[in-house]
């Protein structure tokens, strides 16, 4: 054999020693392109559950929030309704005063058939108010002084020591709406 054949003989050992090589680090490289493949498509699955979980969060957040604002508006307009006539029922107090008073000055009087008549129309008056959810706020002489409660409008020395700080007159009747007061007894409290 020749040199020159002998030198391609050996060349093409190389060769193919060296595709043999290259062949594995392909292979390998293949491999390592499938690992970083695998990881960023569990990244990215790790990513979107992350994003589910968030999108879930505001979700359920949000709907929370909805069922807050659909409670407290029901609740704002039960109250709504049952003080819907305040304003009428206010306007009405001194009409019922009035009552009161005539009803004081007839029980004077010998006319006792009027007395009934004007008797009759109160109650009326009355029960159809209290039907519609108007009460008396109690208040009576002896009775404790509550300033949320009761308006003190004077003080007077107290006739007696059981009488200290408490109610000695009421002046003018209270009226509560439902849960809600809309007209204090004014009182006189003694000190």
């Amino acid at each position: 054999m020749s040199n020159n054949s002998k030198v391609e003989e050996m060349e093409d050992e190389l060769n193919n020693g060296k595709t043999t090589d290259n062949t594995e680090l392909n292979e390998e490289n293949r491999e390592m392109d499938q690992n970083e493949g695998q990881e960023e498509k569990v990244s990215v699955e790790d990513q979107l559950r992350q994003d589910l979980a968030q999108e879930k969060d505001k979700f359920l957040r949000l709907f929370a929030e909805f069922e807050n604002f659909k409670k407290r508006t029901s609740k704002e307009r039960m109250d709504l309704f049952k003080t819907a006539g305040q304003e009428v029922m206010v306007a009405l107090l001194p009409v019922m005063d009035d009552f009161d008073r005539a009803l004081k000055e007839l029980s004077k009087s010998d006319d006792k058939e009027m007395f009934k008549g004007v008797e009759l129309i109160s109650n009326k008056f009355k029960e159809t108010l209290k039907n519609k959810g108007l009460e008396e706020v109690e208040a009576k002489q002896g009775d404790a002084f509550d300033a949320e409660v009761h308006d003190a409008i004077t003080q007077i020395p107290a006739p007696d020591k059981k009488l200290k700080g408490k109610i000695i007159d009421v002046v003018e009747k209270g009226f509560r709406l439902g849960d809600r007061i809309i007209r204090h007894p004014k009182v006189v409290v003694g000190n």
